[in-house]
C-alpha cells in the first residue's frame, strides 16, 4: 500500500520564511535524533548552532544567514565557547516519538559577540540547557583554516548588550591556553594522548571548517581510548581558539594528574596549536576548576 503525500505549497517559500520555520519550537524525535543512549549530542550542537546563526540573522535584520564582511568577503558566526548542562537524567531520557521543546533566546554581548541560550524539555520536565557564544570570524588567506580572525560586523543600531559569563570564561580560557601551548613539550611528557585525522567529508562543516559540534566526539574516543571510568556528565563546557586544514590532525590530550570529578583536556592540532579546551564535570555544576 502506498500513501500520497499532498503538495501543500505551490509558490516556493522565501529563505526568510523558511528561516523561521526552522526555529519552530517542538521537534518529534526519531532516528536522525537519537543514539543508542538517548539524545544525540552531535545531532544537538549542530542543531542548537544552526538555530544560533538563523536567531542572529533575524535579529540582525538579514533575509538569509549569508553573513559578509565590510568588503563582501564571506564571513562566520562562529562559536567560540559552548556550554552544555545535564537535568534530570538529561539527554539519555530521550525516546523515540517523544517531543522535543527547544526554547531559544539571542543577546548581543561586549567585543562583537553573540550569546544564545537553549532551554530543552520533554513535556513538562526539563532535560539540559545550552549556551553558544560566537563571534565573526573570515579567513585572512582564501581556504586557509589557519589564517581565521575576527571581523566586525554590522549590527543594529538599537540594542542592549547583555552579559554573559561564559563569555567572560572564554577570553580567560584563550589566555589559559596560550600559558598551555608554551608548556606544551613539559605537559605533553606526562599526558595521555589520542590522536586523530577528522575527514573533510564527515567532520567538517559546509564552510570548509573542522565543525565545532564535533569536537565533543573526539574527546569521547581519546576518553573511551584511554578506558577512563568516569560518572556521568553534568557539564561539558568547549572553548575554540583555532580550525585546522583538511587533512591535518588533532591530538586530545590529557595533562596528569586529573580530578575525579573535573576532566580537563587540550585539543592541539599538527603545529602545536591549542585549538580549543575542554572541561567535563562529573559532579553538579557550579563547581570551579582551574
Amino acid at each position: 500500500m502506498t500513501m500520497a503525500v499532498p503538495h501543500l505549497q505551490a509558490i516556493a517559500p522565501t529563505p526568510r520564511s523558511l528561516m523561521e520555520r526552522a526555529l519552530a519550537p517542538y521537534i518529534l524525535l526519531g532516528m536522525p535524533h537519537l543514539a543508542p543512549f538517548g539524545l544525540s549530542e552531535t545531532w544537538l550542537m549542530k542543531e542548537l548552532g544552526h538555530r544560533h546563526w538563523l536567531m542572529l540573522a533575524i535579529r540582525l535584520g538579514m533575509d538569509n544567514a549569508d553573513f559578509r564582511t565590510p568588503d563582501g568577503r564571506e564571513a562566520y558566526a562562529s562559536i567560540c565557547a559552548s556550554s552544555l548542562v545535564q537535568i534530570d537524567g538529561g539527554l539519555a531520557t530521550a525516546r523515540p516519538n517523544d517531543i522535543l521543546e527547544i526554547r531559544s533566546s539571542i543577546s548581543f554581548l561586549p567585543k562583537n559577540r553573540h550569546s544564545s541560550l537553549h532551554r530543552l524539555q520533554i513535556g513538562d520536565r526539563r532535560i539540559c540547557e545550552v549556551e553558544l557564544i560566537s563571534t565573526f570570524v573570515a579567513r585572512q588567506t582564501e581556504a586557509d583554516n589557519h589564517t581565521l580572525a575576527r571581523v566586525e560586523h554590522p549590527a543594529p543600531l538599537m540594542r542592549q548588550l547583555s552579559a554573559s559569563k561564559l563569555a567572560d570564561e572564554a577570553s580567560s580560557m584563550r589566555r589559559t591556553a596560550a600559558v598551555r601551548q608554551n608548556l606544551g613539550s613539559e605537559r605533553a611528557r606526562n599526558a595521555l594522548e589520542a590522536r586523530f585525522t577528522p575527514w573533510p567529508s564527515r567532520d567538517f562543516n559546509g564552510a570548509g571548517l573542522l565543525y565545532f559540534a564535533n569536537f565533543q566526539g573526539f574527546i569521547t574516543r581519546a576518553i573511551s581510548k584511554w578506558k577512563l571510568d568516569r560518572p556521568p556528565v553534568k557539564r561539558q563546557d568547549i572553548f575554540f581558539f583555532g580550525n585546522i586544514r583538511a587533512g591535518e590532525s588533532i591530538t586530545v590530550r590529557l595533562p596528569a594528574p586529573s580530578d575525579n570529578n573535573v576532566l580537563v583536556t587540550d585539543i592541539v592540532r599538527d603545529d602545536g596549536k591549542i585549538i580549543a579546551m575542554a572541561r567535563r564535570i562529573s559532579a553538579e555544576p557550579g563547581l570551579e576548576w582551574m
